[in-house]
């Protein structure tokens, strides 16, 4: 059995800043060395896979408690952020297998950005022993 990921979150919240805040959290620790894990679910993995993500989050209704001059600036950042995420080695992005089955997505759908499909009991199993956060 592998050694759990120092880190692991449960990313279901479909507001950008609350994505922001996991992502950062996965992305800085996996940055240091740390081997990281996030499952991505619902609203979260909707919006990761946003490939107009840019646009989206500078919409007012997206990020309401965002200045109007900071929404570009935060956009730009989110998505270097989700880029970053996918391309770390310490840090493994899987999609939650029952929003995959609800959202009409399909497993090809998220192999080329993320490592895979895989089931709430089984991230948390392969989580057991690490810091977990739900996001």
């Amino acid at each position: 059995h592998a050694e759990p990921p120092s880190l692991a979150a449960v990313l279901s919240s479909g507001e950008p800043e609350r994505l922001y805040s996991g992502l950062s959290a996965l992305v800085s620790t996996a940055a240091d060395g740390s081997r990281c894990a996030g499952l991505l679910a619902f609203r979260a993995l909707d919006l990761f896979l946003d490939p107009d993500l840019l646009r989206r989050v500078q919409e007012p209704e997206a990020t309401p408690a965002l200045a109007w001059a900071g929404r570009e600036m935060f956009a730009h950042s989110l998505v270097e952020l989700r880029d970053t995420a996918v391309d770390l080695e310490t840090l493994s992005l899987h999609a939650c297998s029952a929003s995959v089955e609800t959202m009409n997505l399909t497993a090809e759908d998220v192999e080329d950005r993320l490592d895979g499909v895989l089931s709430t009991p089984r991230f948390l199993e392969l989580a057991r022993g690490s810091r977990l956060i739900f996001v």
